[in-house]
């Protein structure tokens, strides 16, 4: 199981400041996750040009299972990350952005900015994640409980969680 974290921030990969969201989700699959896994962060610039190749190389040269980024999807003018995910995805599936604009609307009524989205490229899965830890550990029991069952279903390796943590759904049968 090949797990990559992308941070996605023109500063904190000029290294202005440090990057927190990337140890965040790798803080929480650590906890979550009880398949072994090898896992990477990358930081990268904001533009549809650096998150585009990144994680097309991601995809088809590491051949990844699972890409997780976190950064680049609110409105200003760099953040650009949805536009470079329409890109790179060959399946959006945007019920997990959805998800994720819902949740978030618990802790702030800004979260309805955001333009997360998830989907696939041949078997790799993508998520757009928040920037912030706590938004971070949200989003991600919200969601992550339908991850293992969609990398089953793109041919991805198996992934299984520690329930007291996420209990993860596959359908029966």
């Amino acid at each position: 199981m090949k797990i990559f974290v992308v941070t996605i921030s023109d500063r904190a990969s000029r290294g202005e400041y440090e990057d927190i969201s990337g140890p965040a989700i790798e803080a929480w699959l650590s906890k979550a996750l009880t398949t072994p896994y090898a896992l990477s962060r990358v930081v990268i610039p904001d533009g549809v040009a650096s998150v585009r190749d990144t994680l097309i190389d991601l995809s088809d040269r590491q051949q990844a299972d699972v890409v997780l980024t976190t950064g680049g999807t609110g409105p200003s003018p760099r953040d650009q990350t949805p536009e470079a995910m329409a890109q790179v995805l060959e399946k959006e599936l945007p019920g997990f952005g959805e998800l994720l604009r819902r949740e978030g609307l618990k802790q702030t009524p800004t979260s309805i900015l955001s333009r997360q989205t998830a989907g696939t490229r041949g078997k790799t899965f993508f998520l757009n994640l928040p920037g912030k830890p706590a938004a971070i550990d949200m989003s991600l029991d919200a969601v992550f409980p339908a991850i293992p069952y969609c990398l089953d279903l793109i041919g991805a390796g198996r992934i299984e969680t520690d329930a007291a943590v996420v209990k993860s759904f596959r359908p029966a049968g």
